[in-house]
């Protein structure tokens, strides 16, 4: 159905959450419910209101929604995303089939994040968004995963509640901006361009181990090895050759930092016949050599 515009309402009432005027306790405010927790008691309808200082993300992962978004009406089937700012009128009309979270966050969940990483969280709430997750079912069965979590812990407080609670809700956060992101870089891109990046990790995921050449990746993708180095140079600002080392360090790093095998043995796991070679090519990439990189983690992990 396409989107149409509604008349906007004089008066819009303004809630912690809906139907409730008392404000949160807690700076750093988060609260997650099903979908069906506080609907169902509205007959699946929940009237256009604001949060203040509250953000709030609709997961919609079964059933259709109306959305009435400031002066629009959203038709929405799940999977889906629908991000509110605090300051944006919205209003809901459920099937009564519809599942789901309702998360809600202080602002401060936001912004203090933001002071480290800056603008992290920005592109969800600029403006209200309808982000589809039926393109990322992995991203989606970890969103409902994560959400399950929050919904247990904030049933049952336990020790280090409100930090375990920032944490599910940002890291859900997180992975929303993730799926935003990879939905602009395809619309910006094109999406024959995108896929064609996206088949080239996942061949990278594969043969990092072997060490392929681009040349062998190109091969398997049927594109020149040209064509695939700017294609990877305009996606990720790297080359297909960068894109397979940093594969290949970082699975180094994960190894020499937590796998107790010699560097010798790691060497050899990860393709390299000279274990020489590879401390040398370590080097050079990382700034350090693998027997720094270790020490330097086992004095981390010292009590």
């Amino acid at each position: 159905m396409q989107d149409t515009a509604l008349t906007s309402t004089p008066e819009i009432p303004q809630f912690s959450l809906y139907g409730e005027q008392s404000g949160a306790e807690n700076a750093e405010f988060v609260h997650i419910e099903l979908i069906e927790t506080r609907s169902r008691l509205h007959d699946w309808h929940i009237a256009r209101h604001t949060h203040p200082g509250l953000f709030q993300v609709l997961f919609l992962f079964g059933g259709q929604v109306s959305a009435s978004v400031n002066d629009a009406l959203w038709q929405r089937t799940a999977p889906v995303a629908i991000t509110i700012h605090s300051s944006v009128v919205h209003g809901f009309d459920f099937s009564q089939e519809a599942q789901g979270y309702v998360l809600t966050v202080d602002q401060n969940v936001i912004f203090t994040v933001a002071q480290n990483h800056v603008d992290l969280y920005s592109s969800l709430f600029v403006e209200p968004l309808a982000i589809d997750l039926a393109s990322a079912p992995d991203i989606h069965g970890r969103l409902d995963s994560l959400l399950q979590n929050l919904l247990v812990e904030a049933a049952w407080p336990q020790y280090g509640h409100t930090l375990m609670l920032e944490w599910l809700a940002r890291s859900a956060l997180l992975l929303l901006v993730r799926v935003h992101a990879e939905h602009r870089l395809a619309d910006q891109s094109g999406r024959s361009d995108f896929e064609l990046f996206s088949r080239f990790r996942a061949a990278v995921e594969q043969h990092y181990k072997q060490q392929w050449q681009v040349g062998q990746y190109a091969d398997a993708l049927r594109v020149t090895p040209t064509r695939l180095n700017r294609l990877c140079l305009k996606l990720a600002g790297k080359s297909a050759f960068d894109i397979t080392q940093d594969r290949l360090m970082l699975e180094a790093c994960r190894k020499l930092t937590y796998v107790p095998a010699s560097i010798a043995s790691i060497a050899y796991e990860l393709g390299f016949q000279d274990p020489a070679y590879f401390s040398r090519l370590f080097k050079k990439r990382m700034g350090a050599t693998p027997k720094q990189l270790r020490r330097h983690s086992d004095e981390g992990r010292e009590p």
